[in-house]
């Protein structure tokens, strides 16, 4: 017999119960927060090694077991302490795609208090640069490429240390190889001695800025490990919704095979980490690395590993769907389909049901400053309201307001803000950027929508001058002051052209300065040149007239838009 949300919630969340709530402060904000969770990511990472020869990490031919990357992250967190002398609330950067060294560096610094700081891969060197500078890191682990990038620029900055991951066999000078490093101190059986509280600083995840710079998020060890029960609660809560009693509360013992997730999406962002890399940790599954997203990769590796849970962004299940690959791999171990990061169309929804008609997918809604999680819509639920990202977590509390902050009546549309205990403490470095987006403990979110009678949530907009490609927020100032740079550039406007698999591609218009001359792809070469790729504008319009503007000359971008229609 099913039961309704409520009664859903009521059951999980009773005194008791393993999803109990309690309320408590904190940084002088009342919030509710879950009563269980770990209370630092630290004990997380002891709890994983009882998982002993289970496969952990696969990359490529590379296999790490729970007991072997345990041993590893022991030893890297004493060197840490020991040789580079990292202390509490230290900043370690982390700066490479999707290895197996990137969990190890995560874990080792956070174990420590150290406060980890991954950097965008797709960051070009000025763009790590200020990341590495902003968030004042001491000690960098990098790949090889990255290194390649910033070698430069390395004397000028102020680290203690760079460690180096699969880089070759000729490192610059001043960069340190991880695996020469480990050889040379003997092995560690623990951690070193560290005292952490929930509500300690973890992490500085890096999201656009109010003025074209990212912003640093500060997470603490409560946000991540706030998240990771969020996601423990829906998927309980899922199978209430379907008739199904949870194993958390019947009590029968989790099942002997684990699942085997395919990490598709950056470990550099929250949903990498905190709901994809945080949450199997804990469970003990088999996390299959991807070194960047490829949907014929992905097929391949679904097939060989017996992949039972992939998603990302809905760019990638479109490119999977339509793969020219796609019915000539066996994707039968697929159990679960869950994307964020943009709106789904109602067609892909269909798409999945036909390609897996025993598979329900899922949604969700979050950002960097949310931890990843805030509201998801899952089994029956996402059948029901499929153009819903769902009802939020019991701990976080969703209203809607007008242009004056005040909250609107259900139904009606505005900003959402967010309150909860899995929201992070503030933006590294940006008191301003903090004052505008944070009050009395809610987060504007910058994203409009509305909350219907049964409370699902739906997203309609944005109201921060971001576009969103593929999961990736591209900030529109930023790529505008690179245009502005060019001597032949008098004025810019960057907007989103709708993209049904992307969501949104970069366009951009701009007027010419006279009597210069400049071709669409000098523009775009120019842009490459300081840009990330996924950051390049695919669209140029030239013209010699002006911008449209407003009577107050603000840029209208949604006659802007109507150019690319």
């Amino acid at each position: 017999m099913t039961v309704s949300i409520q009664e859903a919630t009521e059951m999980l969340t009773a005194p008791g119960a393993p999803f109990e709530m309690e309320e408590i402060e904190i940084f002088g904000i009342r919030k509710r927060v879950w009563k269980n969770a770990p209370p630092s990511l630290r004990i997380l990472l002891d709890m994983s090694k009882d998982h002993g020869d289970k496969t952990y990490l696969v990359y490529e031919d590379d296999r790490v077991t729970y007991g072997e990357h345990y041993q590893t992250v022991c030893k890297l967190a004493h060197i840490l302490l020991e040789k580079y002398n990292v202390q509490k609330g230290d900043r370690v950067a982390i700066a490479m795609r999707n290895y197996p060294e990137w969990p190890m560096a995560f874990w080792a610094a956070t174990c420590i208090g150290a406060i980890a700081v991954p950097l965008n891969a797709w960051w070009k060197g000025g763009e790590l640069e200020y990341g590495l500078s902003d968030s004042g890191s001491t000690v960098l682990f990098a790949d090889g490429e990255r290194v390649d990038l910033i070698k430069d620029r390395i004397a000028d900055m102020n680290l203690n240390a760079v460690i180096c991951v699969r880089g070759g066999e000729s490192l610059p000078t001043g960069v340190t190889d991880l695996y020469t490093l480990l050889k040379k101190y003997p092995a560690q059986g623990t951690l070193p001695e560290a005292t952490i509280e929930p509500d300690d600083e973890a992490t500085i995840f890096y999201t656009s800025g109010t003025m074209g710079q990212p912003k640093g998020a500060l997470g603490t060890h409560r946000n991540v490990c706030t998240n990771l029960m969020s996601l423990m609660y829906v998927g309980a809560r899922a199978l209430l919704r379907q008739g199904e009693i949870p194993p958390i509360l019947s009590g029968e013992p989790p099942e002997e095979e684990p699942l085997s997730p395919l990490l598709s999406v950056p470990l550099f962002h929250a949903t990498g980490c905190h709901s994809t890399l945080v949450a199997n940790t804990l469970a003990g599954n088999k996390l299959v690395m991807m070194y960047k997203w490829n949907p014929e990769r992905a097929l391949e590796l679904i097939e060989k590993e017996k992949i039972t849970q992939v998603g990302g962004v809905p760019a990638m299940v479109w490119q999977l769907l339509e793969s020219p690959d796609f019915h000539e791999r066996d994707t039968s171990s697929i159990r679960s389909i869950a994307f964020g990061g943009a709106p789904a169309a109602p067609e892909l929804v269909r798409r999945i049901k036909e390609a897996f008609p025993d598979v329900s997918p899922g949604n969700g809604y979050g950002l960097t400053e949310t931890s990843s999680v805030t509201t998801m819509n899952l089994g029956v639920d996402y059948e029901y309201k499929p153009d819903s990202v769902g009802v939020p977590v019991p701990i976080c509390d969703i209203k809607v307001v007008d242009e004056n902050g005040q909250a609107v009546v259900p139904g009606e549309i505005g900003e959402f803000w967010i309150k909860g205990p899995n929201v992070v403490k503030r933006y590294w470095n940006k008191p301003e950027a903090t004052a505008e987006t944070f009050t009395d403990g809610w987060l504007h979110s910058g994203d409009v929508g509305r909350i219907d009678e049964e409370g699902f949530v739906y997203i309609l907009d944005r109201t921060k001058e971001m576009l969103i490609r593929g999961g990736e927020n591209i900030y529109c100032v930023e790529i505008e002051d690179v245009l502005y740079d060019h001597p032949s550039v008098m004025d810019a406007a960057v907007v989103g052209i709708p993209h049904r698999i992307l969501g949104e591609e970069v366009g951009a218009v701009v007027q010419i300065t006279p009597g210069t001359k400049v071709a669409e792809e000098d523009l775009k070469a120019h842009v490459a040149k300081h840009l990330a790729a996924f950051k390049v504008p695919v669209r140029l319009i030239l013209q010699d007239e002006p911008l449209p503007r407003n009577a107050n000359g603000k840029i209208l971008k949604r006659v802007i838009k109507e150019k690319f229609v």
